[in-house]
């Protein structure tokens, strides 16, 4: 039996920040002479990312502005975990409902009241009662909805959300699966010198999105299957990409050897996600495949 997804909705928070802005910030924040403020400059030019959403004002303001940092030259005291978990508390909960609503825009005809399972993603916050039984406050469902959450599980929680939902459809072809992912990144900026920390610090932003997954084509808007699922481990990798809770947020590992790693197993995981569908490799016109960036895209190939 086959699943559907069958809408997909966005949102952004009111803040965004040029990253040329964002790296004025990080560069006064850091408190990095001459030469070391345009290497970070440079590591931001190549990002390829133009802007950045987030919750918090103050990475495009300056010194002596900020609402959620210390006034202070080296941001001093820095925000502790509870000072950010309770920014994504306060955060979390309207972009998750803006991120539903956009979504249902596009299934008009799809109540609330019948979705029958929910599911939570998030890596960047944590806290119960949680956001998933607020969103079921905040927009009128069924009491008696099934709820999941996923958590921690970083980039890739998304799709262990939808092999949620498409299990869900597997057994009662009536499930109508409301998934919402929100993710607060830039609470987490790390006042650190490191290598890992400067990479994240220059990518990450906030947002979330919604989608609704049915056990049925829906009767309007698009239907895209949900063929088969896959999932394999890199052990090698375990060093390079990693999550960590610390004493000042969320802390990340993210090493330049992740596209090495992505390059190296991505066929073999490819041809036996394949061995599941009446489809060979040269048939896929498009593949979506993260991380790796610009350093893993130019030596990909087909062979």
């Amino acid at each position: 039996m086959t699943s559907y997804l069958c809408a997909i909705g966005t949102a952004n928070p009111p803040h965004r920040i040029p990253q040329p802005q964002i790296a004025s910030f990080m560069a006064g924040a850091l408190q990095l002479n001459e030469a070391d403020s345009r290497k970070l400059r440079a590591l931001y030019r190549v990002s390829g990312i133009a802007q950045r959403y987030t919750v918090l004002p103050d990475y495009g303001r300056e010194n002596g502005q900020y609402e959620f940092f210390a006034n202070t030259p080296d941001l001093e005291p820095f925000p502790s975990v509870g000072q950010r978990m309770a920014q994504y508390r306060q955060h979390a909960l309207p972009l998750s409902v803006q991120a539903v609503r956009d979504c249902l825009r596009q299934q008009p005809g799809l109540s609330l009241s019948s979705i029958t399972h929910l599911v939570t993603v998030s890596c960047t916050g944590m806290y119960a009662p949680g956001l998933d039984i607020e969103l079921v406050a905040a927009l009128g469902l069924n009491p008696n909805v099934q709820r999941t959450c996923v958590n921690f599980m970083g980039c890739y929680a998304a799709v262990n959300a939808l092999k949620l939902a498409n299990a869900f459809c597997q057994a009662d072809a009536k499930a109508q699966v409301l998934i919402v992912s929100t993710e607060l990144c830039t609470l987490h900026f790390q006042k650190s010198h490191e290598d890992d920390h400067l990479v994240s610090n220059a990518l990450f932003g906030d947002g979330a999105a919604a989608a609704i997954v049915l056990g049925k084509p829906a009767p309007q808007g698009f239907s895209l299957a949900l063929e088969a699922f896959h999932c394999g481990l890199e052990p090698d990798g375990r060093q390079d990409m990693a999550w960590h809770i610390n004493n000042f947020g969320f802390e990340m590992t993210l090493s330049s050897y992740v596209p090495h790693l992505i390059q190296r197993g991505i066929r073999q995981l490819t041809d036996q996600l394949l061995e599941n569908l009446p489809v060979e490799l040269a048939d896929i016109h498009s593949f979506a495949i993260h991380p790796g960036g610009a350093r893993f895209w130019r030596p990909l190939s087909r062979s």
